[in-house]
């Protein structure tokens, strides 16, 4: 028997996202505590084994239907749910706080909008904090920002969401729990000869052709469609992906000891993944130039430090892709900086306490971190050698 639960034993970084189906009593509309207890409990043993989570939580919208008078069986107009949301959230935020207290740590709300995820620059500010939350202990609980979408400008559904979130923070596995046990090969609630699908190496059109369409439903609105772009999604950024039951009493136990899902297994790391993306970047904005020590670091894996830069070429912005110039002059590696150009002209050459005086602000000691750089492949530069 294929043990698929090693990938969950593996992961280091798990993005874990939770429907409204799991979440809220079908009868009352209230807080179902006992799921919220159980999750509460299984994200702090994995915190225990050094394992960091990140919580997409659905149930805001649901939750804000009584407060509001909203009935629950109603289709809601976009600013009902709107409002909806805004009185809901502040009862999910709560309650997952209340149950993580009770561990040692503590919720953080992270409301995200699609121009958080799509605009490169507001794409590093959302990764920086939710980098930052991680690393001082916390449990960043995220949703979308209902309050603020648009029908044109959403994700839709938590499950797409969860894949952006897992692609912000290069995580090593999300975790859908919904209310089905994963992929079937046709409709198992009208087919009781359907088979289960443990394993997807690929989403390939066969794959998402077995999902159906997206449903619309009281309490959520993502269907196994949404599910499997999820996976696409995440796979695609180095992150595996897991469906299953999230009524089960401890749902990441019971992976670990084998119930049923389907795993979407990425064939490379989030830190591979993102290599690739870098290395592959086809538009360069700009270039640094550095020298001899700073090249030598760089060269040896390291981050690149301001006090290292003799010169900025270009316009660029945070995050966009340019390329590493050696003391000799030769291009060597693309690189992702976390400044921009007009701020690296003001601190190239500073040592990295002297950043904020400069500035009046800092966003890290590494001008460009060591994961967000990339050197050349020298076959690649031979073989363009050769050719010229």
């Amino acid at each position: 028997m294929t043990d698929y639960a090693s990938i969950l034993r593996e992961a280091r970084r798990i993005v874990i996202k939770i429907g409204s189906q799991q979440l809220i009593d079908d009868r009352t509309g209230q807080a179902h505590m006992g799921r919220f207890y159980a999750l509460g409990c299984e994200i702090a043993a994995l915190r225990a084994r050094g394992v960091e989570v990140v919580l997409v939580s659905s149930g805001s919208v649901a939750l804000g239907r009584p407060r509001l008078n909203l009935p629950a069986s109603s289709k809601l107009r976009l600013d009902e749910k709107q409002a909806a949301a805004a009185a809901g959230q502040p009862v999910i935020i709560q309650t997952w706080d209340q149950e993580f207290s009770k561990h040692g740590f503590h919720a953080a709300q992270a409301l995200l909008s699609p121009s958080d995820t799509e605009s490169r620059r507001r794409w590093l500010n959302s990764r920086n904090t939710l980098e930052t939350l991680l690393a001082l202990g916390a449990v960043p609980v995220v949703n979308e920002n209902d309050t603020v979408a648009t029908e044109k400008l959403r994700y839709g559904d938590n499950d797409r969401l969860a894949a952006r979130v897992a692609q912000l923070v290069s995580a090593d596995l999300l975790v859908i729990l919904s209310d089905v046990d994963g992929l079937y090969d046709s409709d198992p609630t009208t087919n009781p000869d359907a088979k289960h699908i443990p394993y997807v190496k690929q989403v390939t059109g066969d794959i998402t052709a077995l999902a159906g369409p997206t449903r619309a439903e009281t309490a959520g609105t993502g269907g196994m469609a949404t599910k499997i772009a999820a996976a696409e999604m995440a796979m695609a950024a180095g992150c595996s992906t897991v469906i299953t039951r999230g009524d089960r009493e401890q749902p990441i136990t019971a992976l670990l000891d084998g119930a049923r899902a389907t795993w979407f297994e990425a064939d490379v790391s989030p830190e591979s993944a993102k290599r690739v993306w870098i290395a592959n970047s086809l538009a360069h904005e700009g270039r640094l130039f550095l020298d001899e020590g700073a090249t030598r670091a760089v060269k040896q894996g390291h981050s690149l430090f301001a006090a290292g830069i003799t010169e900025v070429e270009g316009r660029f912005g945070r995050g966009h892709a340019i390329r590493l110039v050696d003391h000799d002059g030769e291009e060597f590696a693309t690189a992702l900086p976390g400044y921009d150009s007009d701020e690296l002209r003001v601190i190239c050459g500073l040592q990295s306490d002297q950043i904020e005086d400069a500035l009046g602000y800092k966003r890290g000691y590494a001008t460009v971190p060591a994961a967000d750089l990339v050197l050349d492949d020298p076959k690649v530069k031979q073989t363009e050698e050769v050719s010229r």
